[in-house]
């Protein structure tokens, strides 16, 4: 297995390599730029002399191909991931202070999505065709059909306006008191993880009558093993194999989501980060936000390859 991972992770290598490319060109063509905002904000006479002195003095007067090898090399060298166009703060700095709370929200959304996905699933897929089994699927198309941010707008909204109740838009620092932040935490979390349970169930019901028409599942009922054991032990060991595939597949469209919702209850992650930087068009950010996001989806899937061998001892790695 050692040998398997230190092939996969320098295989990454070139691919984030490419991926930060992609990003780093396609910021740049957002439309907009970030000179012109500078100078409408700072009042400044927007002559060629002023624009090609700050141009000059961001660094953004050289050819995009070599502003970014600088940039790739800074990365490589110093580990860096440049500083604010508008702030002239490390962006790496601003990342990793913004990082702990969308990685809890996206780890809570997580939570819930496979706490309630995977025993609905379960339950949906033994109880077919029965009441309870249709109740569960219209609950999951339900949950597919609402979307997140309009599901956290009218949580923001019409409590206030019927009971005089909003979540607070003010976060409680996690070292200051724990619980009252995972709380604070709860309700975007789970509004986040929401549609993706409705997914994990459905995949979750679908493998698992899949895998209770095998033979070996019979054979095991037939023997006289409960169908309890052969259930939990058999049956869903091996239909999850498909479930942990789409944990690594989601792991972008969890953090899509995120930027969202920590926008709509004012989570300072580094959704609302981004969001920020693209208004002001502060590329340095942007392209260092998406190459986390890029490194972190990497990873995790690499992590859901390897869990294969612990969910069936059939894989091996060579």
């Amino acid at each position: 297995m050692q040998a398997y991972v230190i092939r996969r992770v320098l295989a990454l290598v070139p691919t984030l390599i490419f991926a930060s490319l992609i990003v780093f060109i396609t910021v740049r063509m957002i439309p907009g730029d970030v000179i012109d905002l500078m100078l409408s904000t700072n009042d400044i006479g927007a002559d060629k002399k002023s624009r090609e002195q700050l141009e000059a003095a961001l660094g953004l007067d050289q050819p995009v191909y070599l502003q970014y090898f600088r940039w790739l090399g800074a990365i490589l060298l110093d580990g860096s991931l440049g500083k604010s166009l508008w702030q002239n703060t490390s962006v790496m700095e601003d990342i990793l202070h913004r990082l702990p709370l969308t990685f809890e929200l996206g780890a809570m959304a997580l939570i819930v999505a496979l706490i309630v996905g995977i025993p609905i699933g379960v339950y949906s897929a033994v109880s077919q065709d029965t009441i309870g089994d249709y109740v569960t699927r219209s609950f999951a198309i339900l949950a597919l059909a609402l979307p997140g941010f309009w599901v956290g707008t009218l949580v923001m909204v019409f409590p206030a306006i019927w009971w005089g109740w909003s979540p607070d838009v003010k976060l409680t620092p996690f070292t200051e008191d724990p619980l009252r932040q995972m709380g604070q935490m709860a309700i975007p979390a789970l509004i986040l993880g929401k549609a993706f349970s409705a997914v994990v169930m459905r995949l979750t019901r679908t493998m698992m009558l899949e895998v209770m028409r095998q033979d070996y599942i019979r054979t095991a009922l037939a023997k006289g093993l409960a169908t309890r054991t052969t259930i939990l032990r058999h049956a869903l060991r091996n239909a999850l194999i498909p479930v942990v595939t789409l944990v690594g597949l989601q792991a972008p469209v969890l953090f899509g989501g995120a930027v969202i919702l920590e926008q709509i209850f004012v989570i300072p992650g580094m959704g609302l980060l981004l969001l920020e930087a693209v208004s002001q068009r502060d590329y340095p950010i942007i392209t260092g936000v998406f190459l986390i996001v890029g490194v972190a989806v990497v990873f995790i899937n690499l992590l859901v390859d390897l869990s294969y061998g612990l969910l069936d001892p059939k894989v091996r790695y060579h």
